[in-house]
């Protein structure tokens, strides 16, 4: 087996870009901190959370020889450059792509995990983990410093007696948290009832917004009636929690909606929204990168509010593979709505991809598009 190099792996399908990395400083100084643990960790007992592009993964078992690695990742492109990468470094075999659930944690003595941008996904990754790991469990949990928060800490306290926080480096540090507390409370989703719309939002920790409303979201809601009257196929493009899906559903009973996300999260939070709100036989959730599932000219209408972020930093490219590929799914004449921030360039990139676009409100953060398919 060739030796195992950080500089093999790719970002690819995500976007990649120069400024854009597969792997960084946290990535590396987890593995270093879970050097010794890794090492003595028998086959099955590794769990990786939140490997972003197969680091982790990777890391451990072509540097420290960890084998039937458990591997749950949110993004759908993730888990396709983990795979990817992976069979580049030859160690296609050394790991299990799972679901967040007790299995993926089940027995677990060691725990690498990025730490994840809401204190509510990392409550759940971390009750999750001390509730159905192994009582002498380790996580190595670490992140670039400008991210980190003494939150996070306080959060991990809950669940884990020791807390040790590493010395820095290259601008990351690792929280190491051990000693899982009994009784750990373990709640993977949660829901609030809006009484503006009479909805109800599930939401698991990692889903954008959690089970409030996104600003954007709610201002592209209320163009719904302007939207296309009877729409065959209508689709919630990067649906997360749902909210679009159930409105457009509820607002176009005719219609047959799909709602889409490449989250494992935005997926299984729309599931739960569509189910509390008696929907769950109108709206097909599905878990696409894009909507590469989709048909061509198969939906006369889809929503979309669209990231503007790659990881931490801001990137055009972002929303352009979404609003190419909306362009393939609509049919002649069909609708594309979109809310962005307002100092994005979207309207003029809609044009030139989708068709002819108007821009139909706008307040002073978001504007809202209307683009007709060629």
């Amino acid at each position: 087996m060739p030796e195992f190099s950080f500089d093999d792996l790719r970002r690819f399908p995500d976007v990649e870009a120069p400024n854009l990395f597969a792997v960084d400083a946290s990535d590396r100084l987890i593995l270093d901190e879970a050097a010794d643990a890794l090492s003595s960790a028998a086959p099955g007992e590794v769990v990786v959370i939140g490997d972003r592009y197969g680091a982790l993964t990777l890391g451990a078992a072509g540097l420290h020889g960890a084998t039937r690695i458990r591997v749950q990742q949110d993004a759908l492109t993730g888990e396709r450059a983990l795979a990817r990468n992976a069979d580049r470094t030859q160690l296609a075999g050394a790991f299990e792509s799972m679901a967040f659930d007790a299995s993926l944690v089940e027995g677990a003595t060691v725990v690498l995990m990025q730490l994840p941008r809401t204190l509510a996904a990392l409550d759940q990754a971390a009750a999750l983990i001390a509730r159905h790991a192994h009582p002498s469990v380790v996580v190595f949990a670490g992140g670039r410093i400008k991210h980190l928060s003494i939150s996070m800490n306080e959060v991990l306290a809950k669940h884990f007696s020791e807390l040790r926080v590493s010395l820095a480096r290259q601008k990351s540090r690792v929280l190491v948290a051990s000693r899982p507390i009994e009784g750990a409370h373990e709640d993977t989703m949660r829901s609030e009832f809006h009484d503006d719309l009479q909805l109800w939002v599930a939401a698991q920790g990692t889903a954008f917004a959690g089970t409030k409303l996104d600003i954007g979201t709610r201002f592209l809601l209320s163009f719904i009636p302007q939207m296309q009257v009877h729409p065959d196929v209508a689709i919630d493009l990067g649906c997360g929690t749902g909210v679009l899906a159930a409105e457009i559903a509820r607002a176009r009973p005719e219609a047959r909606v799909i709602a889409s996300d490449q989250s494992s999260s935005a997926v299984a939070s729309a599931s739960e929204t569509m189910r509390l709100n008696g929907l769950e036989g109108r709206v097909d959730v599905v878990r696409d990168d894009a909507l590469r599932s989709q048909p061509d000219a198969s939906a006369g209408l889809i929503l979309c509010n669209p990231p503007f972020h790659v990881g931490a930093a801001v990137h055009a490219d972002a929303a352009l593979g979404l609003f190419r590929d909306a362009s393939r799914v609509l049919r002649s004449g069909g609708e594309l709505w979109t809310v962005f921030n307002s100092s994005l360039s979207h309207a003029t990139t809609l044009r030139k991809i989708v068709g002819p676009t108007d821009v139909v409100g706008q307040n002073t953060k978001f504007t809202v598009t209307r683009s007709t398919k060629r």
